[in-house]
């Protein structure tokens, strides 16, 4: 149902303004008319504006992809997006699909009516679907999408589940820590003090430890609240930036993780756009604007130019240095073959499958490394409270 935005007068002569549906502005005069308004200005609202207040989390994108692809190989795009629009349970997925679908009525391609609504669909998923319009293949291409779209969550999803445990038991760790040295040994020190002998070194050092966090653990956190807060701004800094990226990519862990599950995006979207008729030095642009790590996504703009040069994709990833040597290799092959879509297709199969096995090794290792600092922490703990009260006891014999 088209929306329509307006000014109009109150009873008291001020002045409204705001968006409604109906199905003519006649409609919108006789609504408006029944909340005592005095229509001054009456137009179609924007895409823009009619998805204002819509958000599109991640899963609504692959959720209405997948719908969008299943209802558009069946039945026309607009009644394909009014269904998709009608059946949505959340308003905010409501107003962006309804704004899409206005702007489809006023004679818009889908990828331009997708464009006007602000962020909700992300440029490389506009290009594609840019492209199975030109092509006359878009069931084709949503089904591509939907199913790259779904790979990626749940990529993030075995990540995601991946991290909950270790840091749900380092949060643990440190909650126990905190207490025994804020609670416990403090308790144990006044009786200690009543008995005016000299303590064992270790005893003092976990004591000193204990006066220091009670006196001075508001200071510490605070300078960690405020390191937080400066690395924050100098982020915000191209340089800065640069070099800490350039740094993350060199964690023994961390940046394998990194690298291997940037080349499997990249590798899936390029088959992806190859197949859907998309030139893969345009496909490499879109690709280098979702990349958040900004080594990784110069490395993808250095290809593109270099491609755009005359190069080789397998001679540009070999240049940039920064891509598993399957990759390299995968796409060579594809390239000599003339079969460069399915064999990145393969090779993003092959790098998710080595980052599945990479991060299930990883996390199995840091959930042991964690309780055995735990345990070596407590057990330091408990053993300063026991050495003077054996001490004691065999002075007293």
């Amino acid at each position: 149902m088209p929306a329509f935005e307006y000014s109009a007068l109150d009873g008291r002569g001020h002045t409204r303004t705001g968006t409604l549906t109906a199905a003519s502005a006649s409609e919108a005069r006789a609504v408006l008319g029944q909340r005592r308004l005095l229509p001054v200005k009456l137009e179609p609202a924007s895409a823009q504006a009619q998805a204002r207040g819509g958000r599109f989390g991640a899963k609504d994108l692959v959720l209405f992809t997948r719908q969008l692809s299943t209802l558009a190989a069946s039945a026309p795009l607009e009644e394909a997006l009014r269904t998709i629009a009608s059946q949505s349970d959340r308003r905010g997925v409501r107003r962006v699909v309804g704004a899409v679908h206005a702007q489809l009525l006023e004679g818009f391609r889908l990828a331009d009516a997708m464009a006007a609504t602000g962020k909700s669909f992300p440029p490389l998923y506009r290009a594609m679907v840019a492209a199975g319009e030109s092509s006359g293949a878009l069931p084709q291409i949503l089904e591509r999408l939907a199913g790259l779209l779904e790979r990626q969550q749940q990529v993030r999803a075995k990540l995601v589940a991946a991290l909950v445990y270790p840091a749900a038991l380092a949060l643990t760790a440190v909650v126990v820590v905190i207490a025994l040295m804020a609670f416990v040994v403090p308790r144990v020190v006044e009786q200690f003090d009543s008995l005016g002998r000299e303590l064992p070194w270790l005893t003092r050092a976990v004591i000193g430890v204990s006066d220091f966090s009670r006196q001075w653990g508001w200071a510490v956190l605070l300078a960690l609240v405020a390191g937080a807060l400066l690395l924050a701004c100098l982020l915000r800094r191209e340089g800065f930036r640069l070099r800490f990226d350039a740094g993350l990519l060199r964690l023994p862990l961390l940046g394998r993780i990194l690298r291997d599950l940037h080349a499997a995006h990249m590798a899936r979207t390029l088959a992806i756009m190859l197949g859907s008729g998309l030139p893969l030095v345009e496909g490499l642009r879109i690709t280098a604007r979702t990349v958040h790590n900004r080594v990784l996504q110069q490395a993808t703009r250095d290809m593109a130019g270099s491609i755009h040069e005359g190069g080789s994709l397998s001679a540009a990833m070999r240049h940039a240095a920064v891509f598993p040597p399957t990759l390299l290799y995968m796409a060579s092959s594809g390239e000599n073959g003339g079969r460069l879509a399915p064999m990145l297709e393969r090779a993003a199969d092959y790098l998710e499958r080595e980052f599945d096995t990479f991060a299930s090794a990883g996390m199995s290792l840091l959930e042991p490394l964690i309780i055995v600092l735990l345990g070596g922490v407590v057990a330091l703990i408990v053993l300063s409270i026991l050495l003077p009260i054996l001490q004691f006891n065999s002075m007293a014999l």
